[in-house]
């Protein structure tokens, strides 16, 4: 069995001496290095490119979410998971923004902490639920933050722009809406416009992803 290399960043020992015991005790799992500090981890990790970070985020010196954007930059395989006392926005979206993959509290159980480092190492994210709900928050309020632009727009550019994000040319556009292709052209000059989008494509994704069009409407 390929055994899951981990590196602990944490400025007590007693701290890291614990999780080592608890996650070697484990088959499958193998501590390859400890560090005191950010910047200590990130040597280490340059060194040994191990498969999985534990961070924690409140060291002396460099702390954890400097320290996870230069261990991504040094081993971008490596993935990095916050285990830490601490759950406010603060330190929670920085530290995502930084790279890290999985965000939990050091109120974790061994079980689940080494099951959280198995779901790591395939890329898959943990988030305690604490996190998880101030993450799912966020998202919401920032979608709810994006203006509606596309009642900015005609009804026919409307039309326009569903076709555009549905892949057609402006001939093909043309020929649907039995216009000519300089008016198309016209429509789409408008669109890019009102929607801040530099081309069509940027405009196509926008439409995507505001659910201007599903993949049921095509």
């Amino acid at each position: 069995m390929e055994r899951i290399t981990i590196a602990i960043a944490d400025d007590h020992a007693l701290v890291r001496q614990g999780i080592h015991t608890f996650l070697e005790a484990y088959p499958d799992l193998s501590i390859v290095g400890e560090a005191e500090s950010g910047e200590a981890i990130v040597c280490l990790v340059a060194e040994l490119v191990p498969d999985i970070v534990l961070m924690d985020l409140v060291m002396a010196g460099m702390g954890g979410v400097e320290a996870t954007r230069q261990v991504k930059r040094v081993s971008p395989h490596t993935q990095v998971i916050v285990l830490t006392s601490f759950d406010d926005d603060e330190y929670i979206f920085p530290a995502l923004r930084a790279g890290v993959l999985s965000y939990i509290l050091k109120d974790v159980g061994i079980n689940d902490l080494a099951e959280t480092v198995r779901k790591a190492a395939k890329g898959e994210s943990v988030l305690h639920p604490r996190v998880a709900a101030r993450v799912v928050q966020e998202v919401h309020r920032e979608r709810s933050d994006i203006p509606n632009l596309f009642t900015e727009l005609s009804t026919r550019e409307l039309e326009v722009l569903r076709l555009i994000a549905d892949g057609l040319s402006n001939a093909a556009i043309a020929e649907k809406l039995v216009i000519s292709e300089k008016t198309v052209k016209v429509h789409v000059s408008n669109i890019l416009s009102k929607l801040h989008r530099l081309d069509r494509t940027q405009a196509a994704v926008f439409a995507w992803q505001q659910g201007l069009v599903r993949r049921e409407d095509r």
